[in-house]
């Protein structure tokens, strides 16, 4: 069985820990049995005093995960059809967050993984997956090392894209020549 990423991965600066994601493994079980898998090619970075991040106005119902423990889903909906996967980052009180934007999916279902709302399709990511602890073995969602070829990979770094506020900052990274990325 994959063993999960522990805390310490998460609970770094959520700049450190963006491009750090790329190549790992996102593994969403259903009663302990794998029933989806990704690898993750495409992040963006969301931190605390960030204009674009759900939490730079403070603690809400809908953001207050992003306030907890490093290494917890932050699942939300938007444009009244798509959730959004997002890995909590930073220590305790400091709100961050990594969107998973897009996953290289190699297996016989085909269905395209590219997108933050497609790849929550996919994974058939939804509101329950709210507020998961992906660094206990036991979670129905997990993200584990995988020695993607072999880490050898180049990383594009550049803006965000799909925001009004603060799309300039260079918070997005990709796995570079990566089909799964999003097209802008």
């Amino acid at each position: 069985m994959s063993k999960p990423l522990k805390r310490s991965f998460f609970e770094r600066s959520t700049l450190e820990v963006a491009p750090e994601l790329l190549g790992k493994r996102i593994i969403l079980r259903k009663n302990k049995k794998k029933q989806r898998t990704g690898v993750i090619v495409e992040v963006e970075a969301y931190t605390s005093n960030d204009p674009a991040c759900h939490a730079a106005r403070g603690k809400t119902p809908r953001n207050k995960v992003m306030f907890g423990q490093g290494g917890v889903t932050y699942v939300y909906f938007i444009y009244g059809m798509y959730y959004c996967l997002n890995f909590v980052t930073e220590k305790k009180d400091i709100p961050g967050a990594v969107l998973i934007r897009a996953l290289e999916v190699n297996e016989e279902d085909t269905r395209i993984a590219s997108g933050p709302g497609k790849l929550c399709n996919y994974l058939n990511i939804t509101k329950e997956h709210n507020e998961i602890d992906c660094c206990n073995i036991g979670s129905p969602l997990i993200v584990t090392n995988n020695n993607y070829r072999d880490n050898n990979f180049s990383i594009v770094q550049t803006s965000r894209i799909g925001i009004s506020k603060a799309a300039h900052l260079p918070w997005r990274w990709y796995i570079k020549n990566n089909p799964g990325v999003s097209k802008l």
